[in-house]
């Protein structure tokens, strides 16, 4: 499914909204115990992925998220295009990567946006699943299927031309292979969204081995 939304990319400066205009959909995410209010590493790269991995099921993924921003009252937070891109920015493995932190309301943002787009996608994503399963039961390469074949290919895309070759991370992920592994891995992560309490599952795994 396509959503579609004409954006503005203006280069308005972000400014954090106060805590008393916070949308109360945040508030079903508890606060990490961790020091400050800015996302470790992990979290960022975590968060970062698994927007590529909606990006690359859903040819319109990119407007999907902005459209949701809106729709759940998160515009406050995750502006507008550019804006949207300073805050995936901070994933390390980047090629554009910004110093800048990322805090714990915008991850928020994000990862609320991403479990409500997995909801949506929640039978392709099963389907997908099934049908990795299926052939790698059956020893059959996974790109003779046409659906699973297409969502590796615009992971592997997306992937080499948005991160940087030169990061240690990065590298561990050169071949076709690994960056298969690791859509597959993501769209398990994805499914794992759309339980019942997945968002808040999934949004405490990402500071496992961070909290204090």
């Amino acid at each position: 499914m396509v959503f579609i939304m004409n954006v503005s990319a203006s280069l308005t400066p972000f400014n954090s909204p106060t805590p008393q205009s916070l949308p109360m959909i945040l508030d079903t995410l508890p606060d990490p115990a961790i020091d400050g209010q800015q996302c470790p590493r992990r979290s960022r790269l975590q968060i970062d992925l698994i927007l590529l991995a909606i990006e690359a099921l859903d040819i319109g993924g990119s407007e999907a998220i902005l459209t949701f921003a809106e729709e759940l009252d998160l515009k406050g937070i995750i502006k507008n295009r550019v804006n949207l891109w300073r805050m995936r920015s901070t994933n390390p493995m980047r090629r554009a990567n910004i110093r800048r932190p990322l805090s714990i309301t915008e991850a928020k943002a994000l990862v609320v946006i991403a479990c409500y787009i997995a909801r949506r996608l929640t039978v392709t994503i099963r389907q997908l699943l099934i049908i990795c399963q299926q052939m790698d039961e059956k020893q059959i390469p996974l790109e003779q299927n046409l659906r699973l074949s297409n969502y590796l290919e615009r992971f592997r895309a997306h992937f080499k031309s948005r991160m940087n070759p030169r990061r240690s991370g990065v590298l561990a992920l050169t071949s076709d292979e690994k960056l298969d592994e690791l859509a597959i891995n993501l769209l398990g992560k994805l499914l794992f969204c759309t339980g019942t309490t997945g968002m808040q599952r999934f949004w405490i795994s990402l500071f496992d081995g961070e909290v204090e």
